[in-house]
């Protein structure tokens, strides 16, 4: 009997408790609302907004307003430097550190043990119960994980008190039975340096029997590749022919899927996406023929959303109680939302960026469509990730061509009144015609989004789009340049301002194609 086939029974009693997704998802959330709300009385935080006067959603509602990182970025800061019960009881350890905001290079997410036990750690445990649910003859515990991880350094110099990826975080408190099995070693998992961690994991990993992986598709990607060099292999079933399964998150899989497949020939390979987030885990995809991801509701993360076609960032700003949110029951499908979670880590209300759209309720499914500030409506058309990432899937799949990193912005109007996107894109495997390329993408963002078709109408508003081919390595040199290669950094993918593509542009070398 294998390991694997031991361990696994382990798993059985959360796959039978995740049936509850199914029909009692406005109960489970609820049952998180009363535990938060429970928790927060005893913060200073919970003090000054009556949670004591909070008994259900409405009142939670009524005393608690939305909140961007700016509105909580005082009370984080004094949670840093050692404060406690600020907005968690007790003295939050961890910090998470995440993408900057408008005025910050860097938001830092405060992790609680509750949290870390009960979202990110919940979340890993459930990825892996659904995969054995779908793969009952897995051999996943029978070689190594190999598992991508940050960096993370002293807080403030406040005494085992750490801020760095929230990757970092969940190595250093790792369960030591799941350390017996992961690699790379601790040491070099959390080593700040990217381009020298990649190597030493190629070197330590490519002779051992590595059955799973999980990371960010780009940096693992990139790992991978040195694994090829190193072991002068062609291919990864080569390296390891035990490998079943890629759990990856962090930036949209479609870019990179194509060369997955170039280097991973097995067909009977698995890919598993999954939505964790410096603020929580909150998703997993839990059917491989279905893209949609659950909805991860009995974790100590409660749900609310606010349609993206009343969202404002200034209002969110400045006069937030013009929002409106919706609790998880009141939600439709087909509707674009702009996330709001309260969660076990002190986040209340807290608008957190990301955009999805539900594909059904009971269970609630969803896709990410994209970011609140990662879009381009310069012009009415609302152009979001999810459109790029389609509209570049079907563009590639006519052209035979690999997309590896791409970002994208408007160009406004010159002195003829002429305004266009301008798209700057690394590829793998160029397309032999590029005006083929930029057409066909051109059409499908018509087709899937009809502001865009409406503002590309005769040329009138909006002209065609303009690709420029990047070179080789230019995103990974902008991160490195920005001090963001390796760990959760992403390549922002759209914006409305020209300042991200003007840096790339100049670092390029060229103005066009």
């Amino acid at each position: 009997m294998s390991l694997s086939s031991v361990v696994s029974k382990v798993f059985l009693p959360r796959q039978k408790s995740l049936r509850h997704h199914i029909q009692g998802g406005e109960a489970l959330q609820r049952k998180v609302l009363e535990h938060l709300v429970a928790r927060g009385r005893m913060t200073e935080y919970g003090h000054n907004h009556q949670f004591d006067r909070v008994g259900d959603y409405g009142s939670f509602v009524r005393n608690v307003p939305l909140n961007s990182y700016e509105q909580l970025k005082g009370d984080i800061d004094r949670m840093r430097h050692g404060e406690k019960d600020v907005l968690w009881p007790g003295r939050v350890k961890w910090f998470a550190k995440s993408s900057g905001t408008t005025n910050d290079k860097s938001k830092f997410i405060p992790v609680s043990a509750e949290g870390l036990k009960n979202i990110h750690y919940a979340g890993s445990w459930d990825v892996v119960s659904l995969y054995l649910k779908d793969h009952p003859r897995s051999r996943l515990f029978d070689g190594n994980a190999l598992i991508l991880g940050g960096s993370h350094s002293p807080n403030y110099n406040i005494a085992g008190s750490l801020v760095g990826d929230l990757s970092a975080i969940l190595v250093e408190n790792m369960n030591p039975l799941a350390n017996l099995v992961r690699v790379p070693s601790k040491q070099t998992a959390l080593l700040g340096d990217f381009e020298v961690k990649r190597d030493r994991i190629a070197r330590e990993t490519w002779q051992k029997n590595v059955t799973n992986l999980s990371g960010v598709p780009s940096w693992m990607m990139s790992v991978l590749t040195r694994v090829l060099e190193v072991s002068g292999k062609s291919s990864i079933d080569e390296v390891w022919p035990n490998l079943e399964v890629f759990f990856h998150g962090g930036v949209a899989f479609t870019p990179y899927r194509q060369q997955y497949k170039d280097i991973i020939h097995n067909p009977d390979m698995h890919y598993m996406e999954t939505y964790n987030a410096s603020e929580g885990f909150f998703g997993i995809q839990s059917d491989a023929a279905d893209p949609a991801l659950l909805l991860m509701l009995d974790y100590g993360v409660f749900y609310e959303f606010i349609p993206m076609d009343e969202f404002s960032e200034k209002e969110l700003q400045q006069s937030p109680e013009h929002l409106h949110a919706v609790p998880l029951w009141g939600v439709e499908t087909g509707k674009n939302y702009a996330i709001v979670i309260s969660t076990s880590c002190g986040l209340w209300r807290y608008v957190i960026g990301d955009t999805i759209c539900f594909t059904q309720k009971n269970p609630y499914k969803f896709v990410i469509t994209g970011r609140t500030k990662h879009f381009i409506n310069a012009f009415g058309e609302e152009l979001i990730v999810d459109n790029a990432e389609k509209g570049l899937e079907y563009a590639c799949e006519q052209t035979n061509a690999e997309v590896l990193e791409y970002t994208a912005a408007p160009i406004y109007m010159d002195n003829h009144a002429h305004c266009r996107h301008q798209w700057l894109i690394e590829f793998s495997r160029e397309p032999q015609d590029m005006g083929q390329f930029a057409e066909l993408l051109d059409r499908k963002l018509q087709e899937i989004n009809s502001d865009y078709e409406a503002k590309r109408y005769k040329n009138i508003t909006l002209q065609h789009l303009e690709i420029v081919t990047a070179r080789r390595d230019l995103f990974n040199d902008w991160l490195k340049h920005k001090g963001k290669l390796g760990g959760q950094h992403k390549i922002p993918r759209l914006s409305n301002s020209r300042d991200i593509i003007e840096e790339m542009m100049e670092m390029n070398g060229a103005q066009g194609s």
